[in-house]
């Protein structure tokens, strides 16, 4: 007894020793196989217990050594030997990856095929992560419909199919897979939304995804989450016609008085599908003349067709008197209140900036500002129009005054940021680039995406243009042309421009000054003068950062103003085609299409 005792002593003494060097000989084992010193470490992983062998952290390793030896049949007594310790682990998938690294894939097929025959429920999961870990998707979706059938239920694993089928790319069986989802439930709608988004990139996928789910919405016109599913499609695709008879079905079926009609016009304003918009606003005008929308769409219908007409150049004055009629009207209709202050803005901005009448614009303004019980939103907002009708009449300083009143009282919000901006452009026209860039350079972080671009846009021109000419003598005269293009005074603009393409030939301002001159072309309707101003930057590769700027306005104008719809498709192809990153890839791509004859 003392014997064994003594013997116990000498085990409980030796063990601590045994494990050190058990340890030791895994980490220098690993180091090999790192070297790529396989005999070495084989041999080292073989002196190792059966339980270490088998270990998390040395099975893998011990394995690809085994079989960068080409071992094979000893990888696959290591692997079995697992699968026999730890029957949970998906080590069945393993040991099909043992037969096809060595060349037998009869012999790993049959093994996959093992692996889903004898699958369970609870080993769903791991097995298909471990086929997607080495790169077998069409194995691992097996395993979710293997799934799927033992759960006997159509949608089970749905998510992970989706995942699986965005990854390799499958857009075919991802959008049965995200229709069959959502019939049963809603709630993955915006799941659903999110793997399409990332999944589909080109317009084959798109126009298959809208052919299932016209398809859906005519079989299951009860289900509205197909129609919610086809207006998110359609409004992706800015097929605005077709996604505003999706927001006026959803909109009578869900009882919503026009919100959903409401929604869609205002994104198609945003993207200027004036029609679309115009459409939706006048839709809810006549179908629900009592509803809670009426009013907004009322203002908002002529707001969009003020947009419209600035748009459409040149701009007739006739056509700015009508809007002013039209503003007019609906003040007589909903009286002068709060809710109709933005209809006062809008008439003071046509007064001042296209009609010159700027102490009828500043009266309109100041009513809004005296307004009682009108929101800081609407007051701040007429601020701003306010300065920049003081800036028209030359007078900055109480332009600047009101602009920094808005900043102060709506600090770190969208109209601060605005307001800010216009201190900037203020600065900036002055020639007190230093400072303007100072606010610039504040606003690139703004949390709005249009003032944020705006800002970078603006300071790289000073940054651009002041590197080597540090007093900004070109600039400045380029600044001083752009404030007449704000004031309106737009011959006195494109003489300014002519004047500094003179005097600064061959200067980093050139592109930039082309490009305004053929804007403002278009403005006063030379169009022709337009298009050959345009083709000088697009025809030099030393202009490439303005190119498809040009390139999207040179064929915008052949569509639009011209009327030559061959020469405006061959542009819009040669803007998708040699800048696909453009930020205007989806508008041209839109045109493009309809000038094809595509049915949208």
């Amino acid at each position: 007894m003392r014997r064994f005792r003594f013997a116990l002593f000498l085990m409980l003494l030796s063990a601590p020793a045994v494990a050190q060097q058990e340890s030791g000989n895994i980490s220098l084992a690993k180091e090999y196989t790192r070297k790529g010193e396989h005999e070495k470490a084989a041999f080292l992983y073989a002196k190792l217990p059966t339980n270490a062998q088998l270990a998390s952290n040395v099975l893998p390793d011990y394995l690809e050594t085994l079989q960068q030896l080409k071992r094979y049949k000893d990888a696959e007594k290591l692997v079995k030997r697992a699968q026999k310790a730890h029957p949970e682990e998906p080590y069945g998938v393993t040991l099909g990856a043992v037969y096809a690294a060595a060349g037998d894939q009869a012999a790993a097929t049959k093994q996959y095929e093992r692996v889903l025959s004898q699958l369970t429920a609870q080993q769903v999961l791991p097995v298909a992560a471990e086929f997607q870990r080495r790169q077998l998707p069409d194995w691992a979706e097996k395993t979710y419909l293997r799934g799927r059938a033992l759960s006997k239920t159509d949608t089970e694993y749905g998510p992970q199919l989706i995942q699986l089928y965005t990854q390799s790319g499958n857009s075919e069986r991802l959008m049965a897979e995200t229709l069959r989802l959502v019939q049963d439930d809603e709630r993955q709608l915006p799941f659903v939304r999110n793997m399409l988004q990332n999944s589909l990139q080109d317009e084959k996928g798109f126009e298959a995804l809208e052919r299932e789910l016209l398809s859906s919405v005519q079989k299951y016109p009860e289900r509205t989450v197909y129609s919610e599913l086809l207006l998110w499609l359609q409004v992706q695709r800015r097929d605005f016609t077709g996604a505003l008879v999706q927001a006026k079905a959803l909109d009578r079926r869900g009882r919503t008085e026009g919100s959903r009609v409401m929604e869609l016009a205002a994104i198609a304003q945003q993207n200027k599908d004036y029609e679309s918009a115009i459409g939706g606003y006048e839709y809810v005008l006549r179908e629900y003349r009592s509803g809670p929308f009426y009013a907004m769409a009322r203002q908002r219908l002529v707001q969009t067709r003020e947009a419209q007409v600035r748009d459409t150049y040149p701009i007739e004055t006739a056509k700015i008197r009508s809007l002013i009629g039209e503003y007019q009207q609906v003040l007589t209709e909903l009286g002068r209140t709060p809710q109709t202050a933005p209809v006062l803005r809008s008439m003071a901005v046509l007064h001042a900036f296209q009609l010159d009448e700027k102490p009828e614009g500043i009266k309109l303004l100041q009513e809004v500002i005296d307004m009682p019980r009108a929101s800081l939103d609407v007051v701040d907002q007429a601020k701003i129009d306010l300065a920049d009708i003081y800036l028209l009449r030359a007078e900055p300083w109480e332009a600047t005054l009101l602009y920094s009143q808005v900043e102060k009282s709506h600090k770190d919000s969208p109209l601060g940021y605005e307001a800010k901006l216009r201190n900037a452009r203020l600065s900036y026209f002055a020639g007190d680039f230093k400072l303007a860039k100072s606010h610039l350079d504040i606003l690139k972080e703004a949390t709005t995406r249009e003032i944020a671009n705006d800002a970078m846009q603006l300071s790289l021109l000073i940054t651009d243009n002041t590197a080597q000419d540090t007093a900004g003598v070109a600039l400045r005269d380029y600044a001083a042309v752009e404030q007449l293009v704000f004031q309106n005074k737009l011959p006195e603009a494109l003489r300014g421009l002519d004047a500094l393409l003179q005097k600064y030939p061959g200067h980093a301002l050139q592109d930039e000054a082309w490009l305004l001159k053929a804007q403002l072309q278009r403005r006063t309707g030379d169009y022709k003068g337009a298009v050959g101003t345009l083709e000088k930057i697009t025809a030099n590769p030393k202009y490439d950062v303005l190119s498809d700027d040009a390139l999207f306005l040179l064929a915008t104008i052949q569509e639009d103003n011209l009327q030559d719809k061959e020469a405006a498709k061959t542009l819009y192809n040669q803007l998708l085609v040699k800048y696909p990153g453009s930020i205007y890839v989806a508008e041209a791509r839109k045109h493009f299409r309809k000038l094809r004859g595509d049915s949208l």
